[in-house]
């Protein structure tokens, strides 16, 4: 018997991408077309904007800890969220939780230790990328971290609200975050965290100038071993 894995999810392409990969590669663990049972609750994403424009960070916890207690009620034995950005409130979240959690930036931070990766850059929405989500859980694994440019992370977070969330991307806008990662490498880092869940459908190791670290897919799985073990 597995858990039943509760998505708290903010953004859809987002949380699609994290849910199919759950079913995708539970397949090949559990045999033909089996995965671990998962129940989804999304509120509107504009409720999140909202709060974020607002920098109401309780009131982003309280729409986590809303979808919280609908998964638990549905069944749900332990939560994920696929939005890095909205883990911002974790630390009023989890206190207050039906459910414990697995934290998307301690799973990447674990898996860039295991790849023995030195200084990690951080591309993200705007909010992620100027908060500590990704600093604080990357230092606590011994490991360095560097944020792009001002200039860079405004242009990043609208590429990522206007462009990315509505699942598309245009081609000029793929090639700047290319070249955002590429200045990440010049300036000493050895990788760089997709750190928005929606980065991935544009970013990979066969475009992306450093080696790529897939919050999205890498939490699905660190949620799929939870569930089986």
């Amino acid at each position: 018997m597995s858990k039943h894995i509760g998505i708290v999810a903010c953004s859809a392409e987002g949380a699609a991408l994290c849910y199919r990969t759950i079913c995708a590669e539970g397949s090949l663990q559990l045999g033909d077309h089996a995965h671990p049972e998962i129940s989804m609750h999304t509120p509107s994403l504009s409720a999140y904007v909202d709060c974020l424009t607002r920098n109401d960070i309780e009131g982003v916890g309280v729409l986590m800890l809303s979808s919280a207690s609908k998964l638990a009620a549905a069944g749900a034995e332990f939560l994920i969220c696929p939005d890095n950005t909205i883990h911002q409130a974790m630390s009023f979240v989890l206190p207050r939780s039906p459910l414990p959690w697995l934290h998307i930036a301690e799973v990447v931070a674990q898996e860039a230790k295991v790849r023995s990766y030195r200084k990690v850059g951080i591309l993200g929405t705007h909010w992620l990328v100027a908060s500590d989500v990704y600093p604080e859980k990357l230092a606590a694994n011994g490991l360095q971290w560097l944020r792009p440019a001002p200039v860079q992370q405004n242009r990043v977070g609208n590429i990522i609200m206007d462009e990315l969330v509505y699942g598309g991307c245009k081609n000029e806008s793929t090639e700047y975050l290319v070249t955002v990662i590429r200045t990440l490498k010049e300036q000493g880092c050895d990788s760089v965290v997709l750190g928005c869940t929606e980065l991935p459908l544009v970013i990979n190791d066969r475009n992306s100038p450093l080696p790529a670290l897939d919050s999205t897919r890498l939490l699905a799985r660190a949620a799929l071993r939870y569930a089986l073990s």
